[in-house]
């Protein structure tokens, strides 16, 4: 009888206590970062084990855009992401009004020029049809890309934010389309010529150093960072990843792995 009458006293209080303290608290040994396939997601892959000893479970989250990764830090959805360069983010968050911070560098990937109808850049025929990224930042990098290999003229190609209409030159008269960079190698066939970035060349089974016609040195400015919020870039967890991806074994694993066509950063 008097279980009875004090059971509903004692869910009463439970639900009570249950409203006071809000929802569970997070799991704070755990880290989630966005990253796109290759060779992002591989490359924290190896860090998963060192952050481990170090007590923190890194739960890596695919992306096959540059948009929701960044999207998703500034909401919160993730702790931090790492996939793009310096001049992508500062056109990022020029555009959305948002401060997102890089933490640190980890990767340069050389940017290339692929074609599967030439065999080099001078076998481009007149009004030739080219694609490039249709982000800011990229699609000015291919630009430029292509004024270094002599096949445009830019006005000023150390303008970090060049676009078509930057172009003084284009003896060949080539005809330009921009696309989602993810989209590139997909139509590499349809086309005469894709500037496609790295990761999506690898994705696609293309070895940059050995398929692109024209591709960056390896003194390129387009760093890969780390890249977090500013409200959390000094938290542990951050700053244990950002130690683990620019450790000896990152370094190591880039060299034997990409032999090239991603170089380490640090």
């Amino acid at each position: 009888m008097k279980t009875s009458l004090f059971r509903p006293l004692l869910v009463a209080a439970a639900a009570l206590a249950l409203s006071a303290c809000g929802k569970p608290a997070a799991d704070e040994s755990k880290l989630v970062v966005a990253a796109t396939a290759v060779p992002h997601a591989e490359i924290l892959e190896v860090v998963k084990p060192l952050l481990a000893k170090e007590g923190v479970t890194l739960d890596v989250r695919v992306f096959n855009d540059y948009v929701q990764p960044n999207d998703q830090l500034v909401q919160k959805q993730v702790d931090a992401n790492y996939f793009q360069t310096e001049p992508y983010l500062d056109a990022y968050n020029r555009d959305r009004k948002t401060t997102l911070v890089t933490v640190a560098g980890v990767h340069i990937e050389p940017f290339g020029a692929y074609s599967h109808r030439v065999k080099s850049l001078d076998e481009l025929a007149d009004g030739a049809d080219v694609v490039i990224p249709n982000d800011p930042s990229n699609n000015s990098r291919a630009l430029i890309l292509l004024d270094k290999a002599g096949v445009i003229k830019l006005k000023d190609p150390s303008n970090a934010l060049s676009t078509q209409r930057d172009i003084v030159e284009n003896p060949k008269q080539l005809k330009f389309r921009e696309l989602d960079s993810a989209m590139l190698p997909r139509v590499l066939d349809q086309v005469d010529l894709a500037l496609i970035n790295t990761n999506y060349a690898l994705d696609a089974g293309l070895n940059p150093t050995r398929d692109a016609l024209a591709i960056e040195s390896s003194d390129s400015p387009y760093v890969n960072f780390l890249v977090s919020r500013a409200d959390n870039k000094d938290d542990a967890r951050v700053q244990k990843l950002a130690h683990a991806l620019t450790s000896p074994e990152v370094k190591a694993f880039i060299e034997q792995k990409y032999k090239g066509a991603v170089l380490p950063a640090f």
